[in-house]
Formats: C-alpha cells, sequence, structure tokens
C-alpha cells in the first residue's frame, strides 16, 4: 500500500536515520492545503502522536519512534492523496484518519472519504469517517434491510437519512418514512398537552434535526406535507404496508418484541428499511424485552439481512463523546464481572 502510494503521487522518500525520515511533495499548491493554515494540520498531528515533523519548502522531515513516524508519513501519503483528488481536509478528518490508521495501517483512507453518499442542501459532503461507517454505506447499499448497532454519536441515524434521501432524490423510492419509538409515554401520548403535533414532536425532533440538516427547510416541509416524508412515531407504522419507501427505524432498542415484529413486516415491494439503535441505553421497563436485541439474535443468520456494528471508536462528535462512552463501558463490564 505504502509503495503504491508512492508510485501515484511521486513523492520521494528519504531515511536518514532509524528515526527520522524526510517526505518530498511534488506540488506546492497540493502540500499547503496539506498544512493548513500556519501549519496548523502540522501541528494537530503532533498532538495526535509524539513525532515533531518540521516543514521546509516541499519536504516534510518527521522525527521520532520509528512506529509514530512510519504511521505519520502514511497518514501525510494518504491526505495528500486525496487532497489532489480535490478533497477539501477538515482538522476532524485529520483526527478521523489517524484513528482509523492506527487501527490499521492497511486501509486505504480513499476509499472511505471519497464515498461521498449525499449533498446537503448547505454543500457539504456527507461521507463516511470510519471502517464501521463505510461497511455500513455498503451493506445499506446491497441490503433490504440493516440494522446499526452501536452507541451515541457514531453516525448511525445521520448516514441512515443521507442515503434516504439521496434515494428519494435519485428516485429510487418514491417516499420515506422515518418512526421512533415514545417509550417514556408508552406510545400513549393523549395525556401530553397540546395537539397531537406537539405530543409527538419531543420524540421526533431529531430526525427533524437531521432531515432539515440535509435539506433546504421550506423542501424539506413541503415533502412532509404531502406525504412523500413522514416522521412518526413507531404506533402509526401499525396496519400499513410501505411499498417503494425508504424506512428508517431510530431509537430501536426501545422497542417491545411486538413492536419489533410489527415494524419488520410493515416492508412492502421495492421499499428499504434500516434499523438503529443503541443496546446501552434501553428505557424500557425491566420485565420487557428490547426488540433490537431480540431481532439480532433471531435474525443475524439471515443471508438478506445485515448487521453493522458501531463502537466508541466510530464516534464523530465532540472527542469528549467517545472517552465518556468507554468509560461507561467499562463501568458496565466491571458490574456484569461482579454479578
Amino acid at each position: 500500500m505504502y509503495k503504491q502510494n508512492m508510485a501515484e503521487h511521486t513523492l520521494k522518500v528519504r531515511i536518514q536515520d532509524q528515526h527520522t525520515e524526510t517526505l518530498q511533495f511534488p506540488d506546492t499548491v497540493q502540500l499547503r492545503n496539506l498544512l493548513g493554515e500556519q501549519d496548523k494540520h502540522l501541528r494537530q498531528l503532533e498532538r495526535l502522536a509524539p513525532v515533531r515533523i518540521r516543514a521546509r519548502g516541499n519536504d516534510l522531515s518527521l522525527s521520532g519512534d520509528v512506529s509514530s513516524v512510519q504511521l505519520i508519513r502514511d497518514l501525510l501519503i494518504q491526505l495528500y492523496g486525496i487532497i489532489e483528488k480535490g478533497y477539501p481536509l477538515f482538522p476532524q478528518d485529520i483526527n478521523y484518519a489517524h484513528r482509523i490508521l492506527a487501527q490499521d495501517g492497511k486501509v486505504n483512507i480513499e476509499k472511505i472519504f471519497l464515498d461521498k453518499v449525499f449533498v446537503s442542501a448547505k454543500k457539504r459532503v456527507i461521507a463516511p469517517k470510519s471502517m464501521a461507517q463505510k461497511l455500513y454505506i455498503d451493506a445499506i447499499r446491497k441490503y433490504d434491510m440493516v440494522f446499526g448497532i452501536g452507541p451515541a454519536g457514531t453516525g448511525k441515524t445521520y448516514l441512515a437519512m443521507a442515503m434516504a434521501v439521496s434515494a428519494l432524490m435519485e428516485k429510487k423510492v418514491s417516499r420515506i418514512a422515518l418512526a421512533r419509538p415514545a417509550v417514556e409515554a408508552g406510545e400513549k401520548l393523549g395525556f401530553l398537552p397540546g395537539d397531537l403535533a406537539e405530543k409527538v414532536n419531543p420524540y421526533l425532533r431529531p430526525l427533524y434535526d437531521a432531515l432539515f440538516d440535509m435539506m433546504d427547510m421550506d423542501k424539506a416541509t413541503a415533502l412532509i406535507h404531502k406525504g412523500i416524508i413522514e416522521v412518526a412515531p413507531l404506533a402509526f407504522m401499525r396496519g400499513r404496508t410501505l411499498n417503494d419507501a425508504f424506512v428508517i427505524l431510530d431509537e430501536a432498542q426501545n422497542t417491545t418484541s411486538e413492536q419489533m415484529k410489527m415494524f419488520l413486516t410493515r416492508l412492502g415491494f421495492g421499499s428499504k428499511a434500516v434499523i438503529t439503535g443503541d443496546v446501552t441505553q434501553i428505557d424500557l421497563p425491566q420485565e420487557k424485552t428490547s426488540g433490537l436485541i431480540e431481532a439480532e439474535n433471531i435474525l443475524q443468520h439471515s443471508e438478506r439481512i445485515s448487521f453493522v456494528h458501531f463502537s466508541e471508536l466510530d464516534v464523530v462528535r465532540h472527542p469528549l463523546v467517545q472517552e465518556i462512552i468507554r468509560a461507561y463501558n467499562q463501568i458496565d463490564q466491571a458490574r456484569g464481572k461482579a454479578r
């Protein structure tokens, strides 16, 4: 992989000793994009790994322990490669790319970052940022039913929404249906104040937020009014058959066994379903079995259904979220051993 990249980008590497290497880049403009304003990307890399990076002309000198230097060297070469192909590099992309290569140095970053899922109304390219996200996107393309299971902040719902909007815009489906269980109210919303929209809005707000982040609000609102995009509590799906639709069930860990079975059997011809959830955040009463956990146990061996699992390493929110998830996982594991 490393030699292949070197050939593609005609970079020159001079190994001065086992702790120092020099990279020579052929294009000054692209190198400037790699370095960032006032070399801020280089300083960011130095915070990610114990490597000292110095820029001089078209040369970058890397000094540190052998493994760290090799990791940052390969990271710089791959980042330069995607910049050459027009990718606008952001600071968070460097963090994601470093995390991916630190896990597996053979991964081709280009195949992940350049896999464009959708371009939002804000002209922002939505693409996977981790190996699990890439597997998730590929699974949604290939299978009619996909389960995305993992902690908050891993992009499960957001990427599913992007795939749904993309499918609608490309006329692969004629409508989108988005559902969430309203657990705290037991899906019996009558005692809550306000009209129906006000009753269910707190449970559906995250789905609206993701939708409005991808589409112009006026356009999205018009599609909702026409029924082309439907956002509704899970209970509203009962008794229906959803044909030619992209259906997303969010927070599926809070479905009961009966609700999950009901939802899974709504799928009609020409439709695709994505079910997302975090089995560590189940809000059901203790005597109730999570429909998500049960569905995985029952369906995991089906060749026509895909299960994609995320971990804290796939978190694409604030770096603290990853740390918090890891800390809670450790506590949960300790509690499990104590039982």
